[in-house]
């Protein structure tokens, strides 16, 4: 049986992410599903940091590693509004992961008709 990582947790910001998706639908700017994410945060009471800046590695002092949300001090959430999710969007998040040292990321891309988030997980040595 595979063990879900931050499983309470997990399944609050997914219920979070649907409640946004079903509020605005498919085709507004990430930053206002990003304003809409914050506020069901606060409601639901739970501990977030928006647009955290993350530790550059020496190679990477072209990229800015801001990830969208921190939550809870365990969870990296990105959020998209693109046709679809590509390399470069794995890429991100994972590199947001080997910065920040946290084990599970979330990408979730609104435009889709059916939303699907997507776990991203890291397992750092």
């Amino acid at each position: 049986m595979v063990e879900i990582i931050f499983k309470e947790l997990s399944y609050r910001i997914n219920g979070i992410l649907f409640s946004t998706h079903n509020a605005l639908g498919r085709f507004c700017r990430e930053k206002q599903y990003s304003d809409v994410i914050e506020n069901f945060l606060k409601e639901a009471k739970i501990e977030y940091v928006r647009e955290k800046a993350l530790p550059l590695p020496k190679i990477d002092y072209q990229f800015t590693n801001r990830v969208d949300f921190d939550i809870s001090n365990k969870v990296l959430l990105e959020i998209k509004a693109k046709p679809l999710i590509g390399r470069e969007d794995y890429a991100q998040i994972n590199r947001y992961l080997d910065a920040s040292g946290y084990k599970l990321g979330i990408i979730v891309n609104f435009r889709n008709k059916y939303l699907k988030p997507i776990r991203v997980i890291r397992s750092h040595s």
